[in-house]
């Protein structure tokens, strides 16, 4: 995967992070639709992605400390999973205020890359079954697509099976 833009659109702080890092990635846009129910369905239709293979970013509160979840848009979050994938007893969403504070961007584009204060980040294990993955770019109706490996490691993520559905 070379690294080019689909789409128009200026530098996110994802994109800014990603192309820092030297990965290999692709940006895609699409005309995002205010009326979307969900916006990650909303994107894999776009773009004409499985969406096993397109990955919501979630933040929820494990103990207190904000925590960023990464998993696809068919499944939901496991709360319970999340708590232990990083040590933690109790998990529950976070305020969506909170969300939008800590990282820097938008509900329904908020990015796992490029945030403003670096969380813990969970990344699904089922993203290791796809040569590639798309999350948010930072904003909606943009996405970036890229290897899981690399997701990972620019995050600092662990890998923990965390989605459910």
């Amino acid at each position: 995967m070379a690294k080019k833009s689909k789409g128009q659109g200026s530098a996110t702080p994802a994109i800014v992070a990603a192309t820092e890092a030297g990965i290999a990635f692709e940006t895609h846009a699409y005309t995002h639709d205010p009326a979307a129910l969900s916006y990650g369905e909303e994107a894999a239709e776009a773009m004409g992605v499985p969406p096993e293979q397109v990955f919501k970013t979630l933040v929820a509160e494990v103990d207190g400390a904000l925590t960023v979840a990464v998993v696809p848009v068919s499944a939901s979050l496991d709360l319970k999973a999340l708590a232990a994938a990083v040590g933690g007893k109790r998990a529950v969403m976070a305020d969506p205020a909170a969300a939008e504070r800590s990282s820097g961007y938008v509900r329904g584009g908020i990015s796992p890359l490029g945030q403003r204060k670096r969380l813990p980040t969970v990344l699904d294990a089922s993203a290791q079954e796809h040569p590639a993955i798309c999350v948010s770019a930072g904003r909606r109706g943009l996405e970036i697509e890229l290897a899981p490996a690399d997701l990972a490691a620019l995050t600092g993520a662990v890998l923990a099976p965390v989605a459910r559905g």
